[in-house]
C-alpha cells in the first residue's frame, strides 16, 4: 500500500520530536547515571534516621582512580627513600670533620712572625705600614683570623667566634701597661660570656722577668686557658706554658724571605758578618778586637755602632740582608739575652749562624739545655761557642771548605728551619684544639 508522502512527513517530524523531548528529559530530569569509572559515597544513616555527619542532606561522593592503590604504593616508597636520604646525609653531616674558628689579634710585632712566618697566612692590605691589616687561614681542624695594625682598638674587632688568641709585648714596663689594658678588655669579653677560651702568645721580658701576667693565667684564677712564651722562662712546663720563638725582627720590617737557587748555589764572598750594637764591657766588644787582632775583617762583613736603633732605613735594611746574603756564616754575640732576632734572620738566608752559648743575667731557666733550649731541642744545626777567641779556628776550618760542602749546608739549613717553623705551626694548633675543643 503507498503512504501518501504527507503523512510520512509528518510521522517523520513526530517521531524527531519525540526523541528530541525524551533527550531532554534524559538531561535535565533524569537522575546521574553511575559510570563503571564512578562510585556513589552513600550517606550513612544516624540511630534517628538522619546523617552521620551533623545533618548534612548532600550526598558525599568523590572520583574513583582505578591506580589509587598503586599511587599510594608510589608515594609510600618515595617517602622511604626521602628518609633514607635525610638519614644518609645526617650520617655524613656527623662524621664530617668538625672545624673550629679562632681569633688572633696582633698587637706586638711578634703576631706578625707567628701570622706569616710560622701560620703562613696572607694579610690584607699588603702594604706593611696599613693602619689595618687582616687575614684567614686552616690549620688544623682550626680556621684562624687574624687582625693587626693601629687600626685595631678595643671593642671596634668584629668578634664573631668565642675563641681567642692575643698577641702582646711584655718586654718593658710601657709595654706592659699596653698589654695590660688588652688582658683587662679580654677579661670583660670573658665575664660577659662573649670569650670562652683565651691564649696568648707574649715576647717576654728578656731577663725572664714576667710576673706581671702571673694573676691572668687560669692556673692562678685567670682566664687566660694557654701561655706560649718567648725565652728560657721556667715556667714553662709543656701544659698550659709553652715556649715560643723570638723570630726576626718584623718590627723592623724584616720580610719573609722564600728561599731559591741562587741564594742555595752562590759563591758567597765573604766567610762571616756582625752588624749591630757594640755596648761597653760586652762580648761584643771581645768579637770585634778577636776580628782585628787577627787580621779577619778583610774576611767578614762588620758595622758597629755604639748605639742602639729601634728602627732600620730602607737602606739599613737592604744592606744587612745583603750582608746575611753574601755571607758563609753570621755572627751572633749575646745581648741582653742570648736568644736574637739575628739568628732567625740568617737562617733565613741559608747563612749559619754562630752562636754564643752563654747564660746571661737573670731569672732564666738555667738548665743543661739553656740557654735556647727550644732550637737545641729542634736539632739546629749552629755552631756553639762559649769564648769569641775561638773564632779564628772557626774561620781557618771554614775556608778549608768546598763550595759543593757549602752548598750542601746551606741546603740544610734553610730545609731545617722550614721544618721548624711547620712543627712550630703544628704544635701552636694542636696545643689549641686539645685545650680549647677537646670536649667539642
Amino acid at each position: 500500500m503507498k503512504i501518501p508522502k504527507r503523512k510520512l512527513f509528518l510521522f517523520i517530524i513526530f517521531a524527531y520530536v519525540a526523541f528530541s523531548l525524551y533527550a531532554a528529559y534524559n538531561v535535565f530530569f533524569s537522575n546521574k547515571i553511575i559510570s563503571r569509572v564512578h562510585r556513589v559515597v552513600k550517606k550513612e544513616a544516624g540511630p534517628s534516621g538522619g546523617v552521620r555527619d551533623g545533618g548534612a542532606a548532600a550526598v558525599l561522593a568523590d572520583e574513583w582512580n582505578p591506580w589509587e592503590d598503586e599511587q599510594v604504593e608510589y608515594n609510600s616508597d618515595l617517602n622511604k627513600k626521602r628518609e633514607a636520604f635525610k638519614q644518609h646525609m645526617a650520617r655524613i653531616e656527623k662524621n664530617k670533620p668538625k672545624r673550629y674558628k679562632v681569633q688572633i689579634w696582633g698587637k706586638a710585632a711578634i703576631g706578625l712572625y707567628l701570622w706569616e712566618h710560622i701560620l703562613e697566612g696572607p694579610l690584607n692590605p699588603t702594604d706593611k705600614v696599613a693602619q689595618w691589616r687582616e687575614g684567614e687561614l686552616q690549620s688544623g681542624k682550626i680556621d684562624f683570623s687574624f687582625y693587626t695594625g693601629p687600626a685595631v682598638v678595643q671593642g671596634h674587632v668584629p668578634l664573631d667566634m668565642n675563641s681567642l688568641v692575643v698577641v702582646l709585648n711584655g718586654r718593658e714596663e710601657q709595654k706592659v701597661a699596653y698589654s695590660t689594658r688588652w688582658l683587662e678588655h679580654v677579661q670583660a669579653l670573658v665575664h660577659s660570656h662573649t670569650v670562652s677560651h683565651v691564649a696568648a702568645v707574649l715576647l717576654g721580658n728578656e731577663h725572664c722577668n714576667n710576673d706581671w701576667i702571673g694573676p691572668y693565667l687560669k692556673r692562678n684564677g685567670g682566664f687566660v686557658d694557654l701561655l706560649f712564651l718567648v725565652y728560657d722562662s721556667p715556667w714553662v712546663n709543656d701544659r698550659d706554658v709553652f715556649q715560643w720563638p723570638l723570630g726576626v725582627a718584623t718590627y723592623r720590617q724584616f720580610p719573609m724571605v722564600r728561599p731559591n737557587a741562587e741564594m742555595i748555589t752562590s759563591e758567597r764572598p765573604y766567610l762571616c758578618n756582625f752588624l749591630g750594637t757594640v755596648y761597653k764591657n760586652s762580648s761584643r766588644e771581645t768579637l770585634m778586637q778577636v776580628l782585628k787582632q787577627s787580621g779577619l775583617e778583610k774576611d767578614c762583613i762588620t758595622s758597629a755602632r755604639e748605639k742602639w736603633l729601634p728602627q732600620e732605613t730602607a737602606e739599613s735594611l737592604k744592606r744587612y740582608q745583603t750582608s746575611l746574603a753574601q755571607s758563609e756564616l753570621t755572627l751572633c754575640p749575646v745581648g741582653v739575652n742570648t736568644e736574637c732576632y739575628r739568628i732567625y734572620e740568617a737562617c733565613s738566608y741559608g747563612s749559619v749562624p754562630v752562636v754564643e752559648d752563654v747564660l746571661t743575667p737573670g731569672t732564666c731557666a738555667a738548665g743543661a739545655s739553656s740557654p735556647m733550649r727550644l732550637l737545641k731541642a729542634a736539632g739546629a744545626p749552629f755552631v756553639f761557642i762559649s769564648d769569641w777567641r775561638e773564632l779564628p779556628a772557626i774561620l781557618e776550618k771554614e775556608r778549608g771548605m768546598s763550595q759543593e760542602q757549602r752548598v750542601d749546608r746551606r741546603r740544610r739549613l734553610l730545609e731545617w728551619y722550614a721544618t721548624f717553623r711547620q712543627q712550630m705551626k703544628e704544635r701552636f694548633t694542636e696545643v689549641i684544639e686539645e685545650n680549647f675543643f677537646k670536649s667539642g
